[in-house]
């Protein structure tokens, strides 16, 4: 039976990994968040995760999976770890989680995944906001992943983002699709967005940035070339998305974006999915397999089903551009 958590929590945070490789292990030592909820049933969780970077949205999925953890009145420690978007720290960061003899390890996207994947086949990982996972080479399949890892995805409605674009814009004729080519899954969210940029009879063009260095001469080379820009849920573009707004609203560009923290950071409007709910769902599975022994290689890939998406918009950026989007609601 489980029991209330006692609410005495302990929380420091720093963050690891901002700049050079060469640094990244004492960057991984400084950047532990340690919190602790006790209950009556005696036994403790050592729990790692791994969040590739900080942004809403995985902030908010980290945020989704501790709240289920508490709600089932787990006993758990858990050991916060951000890489600042450095693969190299990611890597480090996950030696230290699996050294440490976590019972379970979080990795927030895709990145953040593949360096913990790297690093034990014998702790149970739990992966979020990763597109695809199969084919990440994360897991066998999405539906029996085989190994020591399963998750949630964060697949968006692609193709009804492309709709409300095609509804806010209808006079739109070429759309720049903006993602990093460094993300595996943002490459499969632009393959479905331009099939669908296609079929709603507009022209689709790349826009690639390989970091966030990259990202303001990208977004100002769309200048006069594109009539909107649409960006998935890509991590790099998310953590830069008020440099994007910045020049994109400047120069009267709508931006639809992949999740609603790019819209609360100056995109003008998305139909996506909750980050919160999504890493609540994690957190779940989590609960399932620490204390019901839940075989993680047969437990499939979950999703958040079409009624949990909404839409979301951003006035201020709405009244910028001069579009009126009282006709969504």
């Amino acid at each position: 039976m489980l029991h209330a958590p006692v609410r005495r929590r302990k929380k420091t945070e720093t963050t690891a990994g901002t700049t050079a490789a060469q640094s990244s292990e004492k960057k991984a030592s400084e950047a532990t968040t340690t919190a602790t909820a006790k209950t009556a049933d005696g036994k403790q969780y050592k729990i790692g995760v791994l969040q590739l970077v900080q942004h809403t949205a995985l902030d908010a999925s980290n945020k989704g999976f501790i709240k289920a953890l508490d709600d089932a009145g787990l006993n758990y420690t858990v050991d916060q770890q951000n890489a600042s978007g450095d693969q190299p720290t990611c890597q480090t960061i996950a030696s230290k989680l699996v050294n440490d003899g976590d019972d379970l390890i979080l990795a927030i996207a895709t990145p953040a995944a593949q360096a913990v994947a790297g690093a034990t086949s014998e702790i149970p990982v739990l992966i979020t906001a990763v597109t695809d996972p199969a084919a990440s080479d994360l897991v066998e399949s999405n539906e029996v992943p085989g190994g020591n890892i399963t998750g949630t995805s964060d697949l968006t409605p692609v193709k009804e983002q492309i709709a409300l674009l095609k509804k806010i814009l209808p006079d739109a004729k070429t759309v720049g699709v903006l993602y990093c080519t460094a993300e595996s899954n943002s490459e499969i969210q632009a393959k479905m967005a331009k099939e669908a940029i296609e079929a709603a009879g507009m022209t689709a063009v790349d826009y690639t940035v390989s970091s966030s260095n990259e990202i303001q001469t990208v977004v100002t080379s769309m200048v006069g070339k594109v009539d909107a820009i649409y960006a998935p849920t890509d991590n790099t573009i998310a953590a830069g998305m008020t440099t994007v707004a910045m020049i994109a609203n400047e120069n009267k560009i709508p931006t639809i974006c992949g999740e609603e923290g790019m819209v609360k950071a100056g995109g003008l409007a998305t139909y996506g999915i909750d980050y919160y709910e999504l890493g609540y769902l994690t957190g779940k599975q989590a609960v399932k397999i620490l204390t019901e022994g839940g075989d993680v290689s047969k437990m499939p890939i979950e999703y958040l089903p079409l009624e949990k998406c909404k839409l979301s918009v951003n006035e201020e950026t709405a009244k910028t551009l001069g579009i009126d989007l009282s006709g969504l609601k």
